[in-house]
């Protein structure tokens, strides 16, 4: 059941992110560009990852009544804006507001983004994906997110 439930999560985000690459042309705070690790800041390089690899706002950033991204509260949580596919009583409803002070501690959302495994101890309910980013990607993303005005 639960690989079936990631197998549905992984296809919904393939699916978001081949429907929505216009969607990172029109961000805040800059425009989207190719990743250049050798040449970026680290809150450069955070951007990049939240707003063109991982699409956080999909999740986290409400949307207007018309379903665009609400970019004053962007990155501000909120209630969840993707539905399972089927029922499922672990998924999340409410998702966190990760701009400017990311829930936990620095080592905490380091080692939710590099090993997958929240503060509690287990993965995060979906439709969080269990990420396995490289620790560097994980500060640069720590790095943008508390960049963000709260």
């Amino acid at each position: 059941m639960r690989k079936l439930n990631r197998l549905s999560l992984l296809s919904l985000l393939a699916f978001a992110v081949a429907l929505f690459p216009a969607a990172a042309q029109d961000k805040p705070g800059g425009s989207a560009k190719p990743s250049n690790a050798a040449g970026q800041t680290p809150v450069e390089r955070g951007r990049y990852i939240v707003e063109n690899v991982a699409m956080c706002e999909l999740c986290h950033t409400p949307r207007t009544e018309t379903g665009d991204p609400d970019k004053g509260h962007w990155l501000g949580g909120g209630p969840t804006q993707l539905r399972p596919a089927y029922p499922s009583p672990y998924w999340t409803q409410i998702e966190p507001r990760i701009a400017g002070r990311p829930p936990g501690t620095d080592a905490d959302f380091v080692k939710l983004l590099t090993t997958g495994i929240s503060r509690t101890g287990r993965p995060p309910n979906p439709p969080m994906p269990p990420f396995r980013m490289t620790r560097a990607d994980a500060e640069a993303v720590l790095a943008y997110l508390k960049s963000l005005p709260r």
